[in-house]
């Protein structure tokens, strides 16, 4: 008998893409995470040179634009509750955006992770044309992402408060944030079987 395995706590998925989705969206909040633990804590009010989003607000936006995501795109999913950029300290930015990540999750696996899903348009926007959901829509959402990752390094290089090189190799190793995500085979091995306790790979 063939069994598929499942992380705990990620929705179950019937498609390799929809499965794959679930893991790198996960992989890429764990970096997230990963900056947010480590920035000084002087850093994340700190006004920036220019006219420029704080760090603090950099973190609030990312999870406040995926609320508007997932209530564009998924309704039916329970939004999160928006972030203050104000008012928000590190510990409520990584408790927000770890339920905004689960709940991207959620949008994703379902659209796709084939067997009839109900979502079949990706709103990033109100003003935005819909596009049919595909995997541009998780690039963009990761492109996103990625973009204010960028920003967060530069600013706190520019404020004083350089992350440590460390820290910033721990993004690229993502082998061990697979791990820390539940998929300890690595990435392109999230989607593995089990056949009598022999572990394969699952088709391409």
């Amino acid at each position: 008998m063939t069994t598929r395995q499942h992380t705990p706590g990620q929705p179950r998925v019937q498609t390799q893409l929809g499965r794959t989705a679930v893991q790198i969206f996960a992989a890429n909040d764990r970096m997230n995470q990963i900056l947010i633990e480590h920035l000084d804590p002087a850093v994340w009010t700190a006004k920036p040179p220019g006219n420029v989003r704080t760090i603090a607000a950099i973190f609030t936006h990312m999870h406040n634009v995926r609320t508007k995501w997932i209530r564009l795109t998924a309704p039916h999913l329970k939004v999160p509750r928006q972030l203050d950029r104000a008012h928000c300290t590190p510990q409520q930015a990584r408790a927000g955006l770890s339920r905004s990540a689960a709940r991207c999750a959620e949008m994703l696996a379902e659209a796709l992770g084939g067997g009839g899903s109900r979502l079949e348009k990706f709103r990033r926007d109100g003003w935005a044309r819909p596009w049919p959901v595909g995997v541009e829509m998780l690039c963009y959402m990761l492109s996103h992402e990625a973009h204010h990752r960028g920003q967060v390094c530069m600013l706190a290089h520019q404020l004083g408060f350089p992350l440590p090189n460390k820290v910033t190799s721990a993004l690229w190793n993502w082998e061990k944030i697979w791990k820390e995500c539940g998929a300890p085979g690595g990435p392109g091995f999230d989607s593995a079987f089990t056949d009598g306790g022999r572990s394969t790979s699952a088709p391409r």
